[in-house]
């Protein structure tokens, strides 16, 4: 089973997790300046970051073919086309995103969940009994799922997720067992779009545009030697493990930032996981390097 497989919605995604679902509802449309309500308890936006950060990144793994393994929040991007599927849910709830933790019992355990609800009223911790009592596998840290938006979860924790008061721990029931979840923070939905090469060059031609900007090349080295373009930063996807747990001091989340491969692919993978880092505008160079060398720039090889 995967991490936290016990609350996304089976319709997502085929790699469904059910707390990580790779289903992402993103919108075209630019979000104003992010504003985010922090949890008023104890807990500090830094131990957030840091939480999910580790939630994320101790389930991450790649095969010698850059494909994902059981990592939720880097879903396989189809083949069939170069661009990402976007939308934005319904409702007054399409643009936000939701900090959620938790922890599941089974259906049939209600003297254990009766006994937790009564050790959260006497004020103990559900991170902590998430971790003693929780049979989802994201008891591991905690409980923690990350940030989650509309369309990820199985309709019944969706809706005990999106009505609940912040910091307050609500019950649900879904077909998984019971659910005690807590809703630690809140923010305006991340934007993620793909962007043309014939766009991206005309941009880069902007010295203001290259200063406010930021751009990753998630190609392996070998692959770089052979094409490139200035001022890329190099991330090599299959040296995830390197740079990943620095992402956010390499990088600010809050500049735009622009992705590449070679077909789009991988950036794309990538992109979706800056989402899950709080990355709040992302950028996927739609056909990677090949399309921008054939459509844009021919002065850049092909291979």
């Amino acid at each position: 089973m995967l991490r936290g497989a016990c609350c996304y919605s089976p319709a997502a995604t085929t790699l469904t997790s059910i707390c990580c679902a790779a289903a992402f509802k993103l919108s075209l449309s630019p979000t104003a300046t992010t504003t985010t309500r922090l949890s008023s308890s104890s807990l500090s936006s830094s131990s957030i970051k840091r939480r999910i950060y580790t939630f994320n990144y101790n389930y991450y793994s790649i095969n010698s073919n850059t494909s994902f393994n059981r990592y939720p929040l880097l879903p396989r991007a189809s083949s069939s086309s170069q661009e990402a599927s976007y939308s934005t849910g319904s409702g007054n709830d399409a643009g936000r995103e939701l900090l959620v933790q938790h922890l599941l019992v089974k259906e049939e355990d209600k003297d254990v969940l009766y006994d937790l609800q009564k050790r959260l009223i006497r004020g103990e911790d559900l991170s902590d009994l998430a971790v003693e009592y929780s049979i989802c596998p994201s008891k591991e840290e905690g409980g923690m799922l990350g940030w989650v938006r509309k369309g990820q979860m199985v309709p019944e924790f969706e809706d005990a997720a999106f009505t609940a008061p912040l910091n307050k721990v609500v019950k649900c029931k879904t077909q998984f067992g019971w659910h005690l979840l807590q809703v630690l923070s809140e923010r305006e939905e991340s934007v993620l779009e793909d962007i043309q090469p014939e766009e991206l060059h005309a941009n880069l031609q902007d010295p203001e545009f290259r200063e406010d900007a930021q751009f990753i090349d998630v190609r392996e080295p070998h692959e770089v030697e052979r094409a490139s373009l200035s001022g890329f930063q190099v991330l090599p996807l299959q040296q995830f493990g390197s740079w990943g747990p620095e992402v956010t001091t390499k990088l600010d989340p809050q500049k735009d930032t622009y992705v590449l491969c070679h077909h789009g692919m991988r950036s794309l993978q990538v992109a979706k996981w800056l989402q899950t880092q709080g990355f709040r505008r992302i950028y996927n160079i739609a056909g990677g390097i090949h399309a921008y060398a054939v459509n844009a720039d021919p002065s850049i090889p092909t291979y």
